[in-house]
């Protein structure tokens, strides 16, 4: 039976409280951090743990902390990025309102690994109810003395500051969030240099998801042993899954990283409202590609759906059932993104916006037989060609759509009409 870890507080009366934290073991490993460790062994301890940033990109948490350069008389910062714009995706907002010190003191801990004594939480603005509790949070540290000057009787100073995004989606790219703090349009940045180097300010700067930050605390508590001995060698570790769509339970569910997607959806899920059956499932949130029914005995970690041409993401999981469109879904998936295209670069603005135009024609019952191919030529010129990875997520999208249900798409062509109404 698989204990939850960052999920243990969810549901409990006043979990949201520095009290009840307190209660059931918080900030000692904040205590226990700056006692018994330097900042360099927490960052070697991370490393061994093999945690990967649980944001979408899935990059070993430790060793992004170890690209920060010592000795530089610039300030370092840490920033969380809480926007969690994905659709499907509902787990950081679940970790803020029901246990917000687990991520204050994760944050602290990172803080004290890289040097930091600034941080920044941005969070996107629709999180009405998460910012006020948070707040709150943080001045409840402020006064017992776990944020602030002399934390915990020690020389480590750090202070958490709230920036509320306004909504957009281009925001989840760690550079274009940089550029909202300070600022400036949010748009990606080319890179190199990394955040670590030249990032806030153009000074050294760590960039992690909010539920990245709230596994560091049982690592410090735990050991990297016990975080690696969960789920697959190379992506360890609890995870949480967002599930949604045309399932009996959704919900936001703590297992094991690598269970597999069958299991998630049929066990934990539910499976399908009667009398329906799981035609789809995108596994990591609408950028991820699409997986048909037969494909899900798929690991659900980042190595094994990468294999079969899909992505972990942000592990938003959404079940389509045999009664849905699929031409239908990806035109309102591609439709988002073109709305949520920051417009820097060309193949994103104008791909997405050509791509949105056919997809809508084909819906509508009428398109022409040629489409598809057209759709495939503006994949391939949005896929690799964008400052950031939206542009690529919606040319993954259609592909996967096209390639698992393209008798769906000529059959809107063919016919006129969507056979589905």
């Amino acid at each position: 039976m698989f204990e939850p870890v960052l999920l243990k507080s969810v549901g409990q009366p006043d979990s949201h409280s520095l009290s009840h934290y307190r209660s059931v073991g918080g900030y000692e490993a904040l205590q226990k951090a700056l006692n018994d460790y330097t900042p360099d062994e927490i960052i070697e301890l991370v490393k061994g743990s093999g945690l990967r940033g649980r944001g979408g990109a899935g990059f070993p948490t430790g060793l992004k902390w170890s690209f920060v350069p010592k000795g530089q008389e610039k300030p370092k910062y840490l920033c969380c990025n809480a926007d969690e714009g994905e659709p499907g995706t509902f787990k950081d907002r679940i970790i803020m309102e029901e246990d917000p010190h687990q991520l204050l003191e994760g944050m602290a801990i990172c803080a004290y690994a890289i040097g930091a004594e600034t941080g920044y939480l941005y969070i996107r603005g629709e999180y009405v109810k998460a910012i006020r509790i948070l707040e709150t949070a943080i001045r409840e540290a402020h006064a017992e003395g776990c944020l602030g000057r002399g934390i915990l009787g020690s020389d480590f100073n750090f202070e958490v500051h709230i920036h509320e995004g306004a909504g957009a989606y281009i925001c989840g790219e760690e550079t274009a969030m940089l550029e909202s703090l300070q600022g400036r349009r949010a748009q990606p940045r080319l890179k190199p240099p990394f955040p670590a180097v030249a990032g806030l300010y153009d000074s050294p700067t760590v960039i992690n998801n909010v539920e990245t930050l709230a596994c560091v605390p049982h690592i410090v508590e735990r050991g990297s042993s016990w975080f690696n001995g969960i789920g697959p060698e190379r992506s360890p570790g609890p995870k949480l899954y967002c599930l949604s769509g045309s399932l009996r339970k959704p919900g936001l569910y703590e297992l094991p990283m690598g269970i597999p997607l069958r299991e998630l959806i049929e066990e934990h899920g539910g499976g399908a409202p009667e009398g329906r059956q799981i035609k789809a499932v995108i596994p990591g949130g609408v950028s991820a590609p699409m997986i048909p029914a037969e494909g899900l005995d798929v690991g659900m970690d980042f190595d094994s759906l990468a294999g079969v041409g899909s992505m972990l993401g942000s592990a938003g999981v959404i079940a389509i059932d045999d009664n849905t469109c699929i031409v239908k879904v990806a035109t309102r998936i591609v439709e988002f993104f073109h709305h949520e295209s920051c417009g820097k670069c060309t193949p994103c603005r104008e791909g997405l916006d050509w791509a949105v135009k056919i997809m809508r024609r084909i819906e509508a019952g009428e398109g022409a037989p040629t489409d598809l191919e057209q759709l495939e030529r503006l994949c391939g010129g949005i896929f690799g060609n964008t400052f950031c990875a939206l542009g690529d997520g919606a040319a993954m999208g259609i592909r996967a759509a096209l390639m698992h249900f393209k008798d769906e798409f000529t059959a809107h062509i063919d016919e006129g009409r969507c056979p589905y109404h």
